[in-house]
């Protein structure tokens, strides 16, 4: 009778183990298919396939209708250097600091082709287990390209060494876990001024670079505010543009003062600046410090009109806000929201 209960109770073990391991092991399985879709990310992205990127930015023609802006070959380093005077319609930046560290080059995927724009890590107060970058929600997101970007890759300091793959870089690549748009931009029916007044995306990205650390750990994070800056105040916008006079690695800034864009019904803001094709999602910062490089993260670059020398980007608001917010929880690509 004993080794009967004996065995019953063997029994009994073995199935409570059993039943036990789908558990312990499915965090493990989580991490390792995490692993290898972000290992074929990162391979993804070969010399060729980011030399072969597009800028994917939008201008308004004369007529008021909006188009992917034409790359047009580019003939090297914009002229001069700067390292934050005021007035400044597009220069390297070459004063280092934060911006350097915590703005990159965004390469993504959509159904047409490679492309590429500009992000930059922002302060998240969660500090969980992910990292948010900020860029234009074009950069994300495009419902008659295949609606979310794949294959999402953030390139901190693209311009250090003027090298093109991630394992050749300063710090690595982080590859996004999901996407976070707003439904204002998501259901625009196409790009049009609705889709300007909400045209920012928030990538969440999780461990990375040649650290497997946050990239808030690895280069810092930028301050972030949802209001919208004030008419004259002074902005320094940056961006790796590609085409024309900018060769795509070299981080390049405006800094001039913000103003409505009258054409758009004054829903966006405008700067003086000459930046081209591939600055779209580059930060707006306000509050500039340009001994530390540092600023406040208060719009992005989303579009320019056809030979024109502005720049115009969204008034965040508290759209912007539930987006971000979305993002520093979300575990698949979302659209937060609804109709404005």
């Amino acid at each position: 009778m004993s080794v009967r209960r004996s065995r019953v109770a063997v029994a009994a073990a073995l199935l409570t183990l059993l039943a036990l391991l789908p558990i312990a092991a499915a965090p493990v399985l989580a991490k390792d298919h995490a692993s290898a879709e972000q290992t074929r990310i990162l391979n993804y992205w070969t010399k060729e396939r980011i030399a072969n990127a597009k800028p994917r930015d939008f201008v308004r023609l004369a007529n008021g209708k909006f188009e992917m802006a034409k790359s047009s070959p580019s003939r090297g380093k914009p002229g001069g250097g700067g390292t934050g005077g005021n007035n400044v319609l597009g220069a390297s930046w070459t004063g280092g600091g934060d911006v350097l560290k915590q703005t990159g080059k965004v390469l993504f995927t959509m159904d047409s082709g490679d492309y590429i724009c500009t992000g930059t890590v922002i302060a998240d107060a969660t500090n969980n287990s992910r990292s948010i970058v900020v860029s234009a929600g074009h950069c994300a997101y495009d419902a008659a390209d295949g609606g979310f970007a794949r294959n999402w890759t953030f390139y901190p300091d693209f311009d250090t060494n003027g090298t093109y793959t991630c394992a050749q870089s300063k710090y690595g690549c982080w590859t996004a876990t999901s996407l976070s748009v707003h439904y204002g931009f998501a259901n625009s029916g196409g790009f049009n001024t609705q889709a300007t007044t909400h045209d920012w995306s928030f990538a969440s990205i999780g461990n990375g670079g040649f650290t497997n650390q946050l990239a808030e750990t690895a280069v810092g994070a930028m301050p972030k505010s949802f209001s919208t800056p004030a008419v004259n105040s002074q902005t320094f916008n940056f961006g790796y543009p590609a085409a024309g006079k900018y060769h795509g690695y070299d981080l390049t800034y405006c800094s001039d003062q913000v103003f409505l864009d009258p054409l758009n019904s004054n829903l966006t803001l405008g700067v003086d600046c000459d930046m081209t094709g591939g600055s779209s999602g580059g930060p707006w910062l306000g509050s500039f410090n340009s001994t530390t490089g540092s600023g406040v993260v208060d719009s992005v670059n989303s579009y320019g009109y056809s030979g024109v020398k502005k720049e115009y980007g969204p008034k965040f608001n508290s759209q912007t806000t539930a987006t971000f917010n979305a993002a520093t929880t979300a575990t698949q690509n979302t659209i937060v929201g609804n109709a404005p």
